[in-house]
């Protein structure tokens, strides 16, 4: 393990579902779910603990009514092409169940050097095959295509939601019919809720690595792994291989509970990958955890394995690989 450079933690305390992107201009840019659910903010730093002091710029907030006024939950931010591109989930106004996780994904584009400046102009909504509950779409590039990635519910498949992929047309608009490459089928992926959510890429030692979260949003709340040879059809479910066992979850010896909702960035210098994730300090809840404030944004470095392998928490065996 590398011990010269260690993440003072909690980066930020009360954003859960941090995404952080370290641009070409030397900046972090950070967005991520707010506690109250009804904006998105973008901050930037030199540094990954500078963010925890960067000033918060609202550059998009909630309507009164209509499909994008409850719940704006997980938006990252991403530069394609020269623009800057911020997903993000929201639901309607509504008490009802059906409505206030009714949610659907959309997207939001920025022409500024500095996406803090704006304008950010909505792109609408990112259809995908169905019109039911979506959310937490990433993006990523692999040899010239672009790629999303998001969870669904699918009406014939018990659960909450599975991980589809489909190439992108461009940054708002999908180019063919997705493909499920992951649905919840392990213990562990089903405890309170069957959930996939929360995908990320990261790309490494000829492998297209894809973490992702399940379970309910508590201290069951943990991550997966996906992986695909980076050579393979990434639209052919057969190309992606899951593992039978978390690869981060809850520690109360440390202190952290339900790690999960993560994304990548580099370390300052550029040598090191970064895992960048929510968790709470304590186990025990009141109410529904979605409503819980306390998923503060942490930070660590990764670790490989011979294999090649990330190491979040504990080394992946290689009888499950």
């Amino acid at each position: 393990m590398n011990t010269t450079l260690q993440y003072r933690n909690p980066i930020i305390e009360q954003r859960a579902d941090p995404w952080v992107y370290k641009h070409e201009d030397g900046y972090y840019y950070f967005t991520g779910s707010v506690p109250e659910y009804d904006r998105i903010e973008v901050r930037r730093a030199k540094t990954i603990e500078g963010l925890r002091e960067a000033k918060p710029v609202t550059v998009w907030r909630k309507y009164e009514t209509g499909p994008l006024s409850a719940n704006i939950w997980a938006p990252e931010i991403h530069f394609i092409d020269g623009k800057w591109y911020i997903y993000f989930a929201a639901a309607r106004t509504t008490e009802t169940k059906d409505g206030l996780f009714d949610h659907r994904m959309y997207a939001l584009e920025c022409a500024a050097a500095n996406p803090l400046d704006g304008p950010w102009v909505e792109k609408g909504q990112v259809k995908s095959q169905w019109e039911t509950f979506c959310l937490d779409a990433t993006t990523f590039e692999h040899k010239g295509t672009l790629y999303y990635v998001w969870a669904q519910k699918d009406p014939d498949i018990e659960g909450n939601s599975n991980l589809y992929i489909a190439e992108m047309e461009n940054p708002w608009t999908l180019k063919n019919k997705q493909v499920m490459i992951s649905t919840p089928e392990y213990e562990w992926e089903k405890i309170g809720f069957y959930v996939n959510e929360g995908a990320a890429v990261l790309k490494k030692n000829g492998k297209i690595f894809m973490t992702f979260s399940g379970s309910a949003t508590d201290f069951n709340y943990c991550m997966g792994l996906l992986y695909a040879d980076e050579d393979a059809d990434l639209l052919d479910p057969a190309s992606w291989h899951k593992l039978d066992r978390p690869v981060f979850k809850t520690n109360e010896d440390n202190g952290q509970y339900g790690p999960g909702h993560n994304s990548f960035t580099v370390s300052e210098d550029g040598k090191h990958d970064v895992l960048v994730y929510h968790a709470r300090n304590y186990k025990e809840i009141e109410g529904d955890p979605l409503y819980d404030p306390n998923r503060h944004t942490r930070a660590q470095l990764i670790e490989w394995d011979d294999k090649g392998f990330p190491i979040f928490g504990e080394p992946v065996p290689d009888a499950v690989r």
